[in-house]
């Protein structure tokens, strides 16, 4: 959420920001309701300075026709002020709910675009594999290696569901703590979060848990959501504390299962694990204060830059080829800032395919959520909201595609890459039989 008065100071770059965002807005609407509830107040504490002045004048000797004019001018000013702070709560509502409608500030070199045919490819690493061989797809390794079973998903739980057999398990539990391994080293402190989350908590990340627009499941006959990230426990995990400022910055990483609707995905791309409606991920995120970091530049911009590195590190020490996009304005979800992809060669696409991603968020989920810091050093200081970012460490199924089908061999077998070895039994998974 934006500070509202930046909004009313900058209205037009707000607009202007909305429709470079895909998310237009009436912010001279906002503005005027703002200014409105302000007249609001303002004209309840005059009245109220009159009921106290009307009040105390009763304590003086008065005529009984004079104290009788005063007591109803006092009934008619209390009604006046009661009327004026519900029409002063009612604007206040109003003012919050077109705020929480906005979407974030976008960093100045966000590249402008409208999807992501538009994102600005920053660098590649590693090169796509030539196979001297008809390259398989993960969904016909998986078939060919009894590794995946979707038909058995779908069966259980629908279409988009699947079961991990054999080797692939262990693939994806040595994944996981392959990731966390490298997290730990980097300072991170490893949590198993809850699957399930307040709504309220989502909407505090910038997600709609509501409507008929929204890709989160809903549990009937409760007041909780399904979540489709790690992200959205974490950060709801301080909601409403104030943090002494010498702990940050706070960085976690998280382990859950992730469930997602998927509404409207179909197509080659959304083919096998690409999209599907559960995964297991482990999540990077880090709570930090709001000033300048070491080199001079913002902390959480220092902190964003990390984050992509160490992805970057991961799908290295996996051998995965990939390149880094800097994500356009029109294809950022309403809470980051500026947001990097890192998509993965998949042989069986011919393409690169998104596998992670990782946002600063500034201070917008941090207001949301009521998250503070506080220096210790002065009495007098105010607490100030923290900068949140995210970035996704390993997504098990996304990853799972590249390491198959890019590490897959002649004879039918997919070989392990060096990073990952000592997290597993077998250095190759070999046909069965």
């Amino acid at each position: 959420m934006l500070d509202i008065k930046y909004v009313v100071n900058n209205a037009d770059a707000v607009e202007i920001n909305c429709k470079q965002r895909l998310m237009p807005a009436d912010i001279g609407s906002l503005v005027a309701t703002y200014r409105e509830r302000n007249a609001a107040i303002t004209e309840m504490e005059q009245v109220r300075q009159e009921m106290n002045a009307n009040a105390r004048s009763m304590k003086q000797r008065l005529e009984p026709e004079e104290r009788q004019a005063k007591i109803t001018r006092g009934r008619e000013l209390k009604t006046q002020v009661a009327d004026l702070d519900t029409r002063a709560q009612e604007l206040k509502q109003s003012v919050d709910t077109q705020l929480r409608r906005l979407p974030n500030l976008t960093h100045p070199q966000t590249p402008i675009g409208h999807d992501d045919e538009d994102n600005k490819e920053l660098r590649i690493w590693g090169t796509p594999p030539k196979f001297e061989f008809d390259a398989l797809d993960h969904v016909e390794l998986g078939r060919r290696l009894d590794l995946l079973d979707f038909e058995s998903g779908a069966a259980v739980a629908g279409q988009k569901f699947y079961f991990l057999r054999n080797e692939m398990v262990l693939l994806d539990l040595a994944l996981q703590r392959y990731a966390v391994d490298i997290l730990i080293e980097h300072g991170f402190t490893p949590m198993v979060t809850p699957d399930l989350a307040r709504p309220e908590i989502l909407e505090g990340i910038g997600f709609n848990p509501r409507g008929a627009e929204t890709q989160v499941y809903n549990i009937e006959g409760h007041d909780l959501c399904l979540v489709g990230t790690a992200e959205i426990t974490i950060g709801g995990m301080l909601r409403d504390r104030v943090i002494p400022a010498e702990q940050l910055p706070i960085r976690v990483a998280g382990i859950s299962h992730c469930f997602r609707t998927e509404a409207g995905a179909a197509g080659r791309e959304s083919r096998g694990l690409y999209r599907v409606h559960q995964f297991t991920k482990v999540e990077m995120f880090i709570f930090c204060g709001d000033g300048e970091g070491a080199d001079g530049r913002p902390a959480s911009e220092t902190h964003h830059d990390e984050l992509v590195a160490i992805e970057e590190q991961m799908l290295q020490g996996l051998e995965i080829p990939y390149r880094v996009v800097d994500v356009c304005t029109g294809d950022l979800g309403a809470p980051a800032y500026r947001k990097y992809d890192i998509e993965a060669w998949m042989p069986g696409r011919g393409m690169y395919g998104e596998v992670t991603s990782t946002s600063n968020c500034l201070d917008f989920q941090a207001r949301r959520l009521g998250i503070r810091s506080k220096t210790t050093a002065g009495p007098k200081s105010k607490p100030r909201f923290v900068h949140t970012l995210n970035g996704t460490a390993v997504a098990l199924s996304r990853t799972l595609i590249a390491l198959l089908e890019n590490h897959q061999q002649a004879d039918g077998s997919i070989r392990m890459p060096a990073g990952l070895q000592r997290y597993l039994p077998f250095t190759e998974i070999r046909p069965k039989g």
